[in-house]
């Protein structure tokens, strides 16, 4: 039976990992990423990854689960909001574009 302290840790890990879920969803029903900062995102990702490798280097579970599961997450959030910008970005070269050529 797990200690206390051992159901905490589990608890929160289960907690924190899972509150990324909605927003994973959220942007794949809607496609909308204009809310989701690149770089905050970028930062934490990397500081999940790092989490990763403190979980497997001290042999915590725990740690190394819920991190490994959260860097899932958050790279699929990073993933979609960067192929969403880069495909805004190539529309708007082609609005301006075909936009330049009816002037001509």
């Amino acid at each position: 039976m797990p200690s206390l302290v051992s159901l905490i840790g589990i608890s929160a890990a289960c907690i924190t990992t899972v509150s990324f879920v909605p927003q994973v969803y959220t942007i794949l029903r809607s496609k909308n990423t204009s809310g989701i900062s690149l770089t905050m995102y970028s930062i934490f990702t990397f500081g999940v990854f790092l989490w990763v490798i403190y979980g497997f280097i001290i042999g915590d579970m725990p740690v190394l689960l819920a991190n490994l599961i959260t860097l899932i997450l958050t790279l699929c959030v990073l993933t979609l909001t960067i192929t969403s910008r880069v495909s805004q970005k190539s529309g708007q070269k082609d609005s301006v574009a075909s936009h330049e050529a009816a002037d001509n």
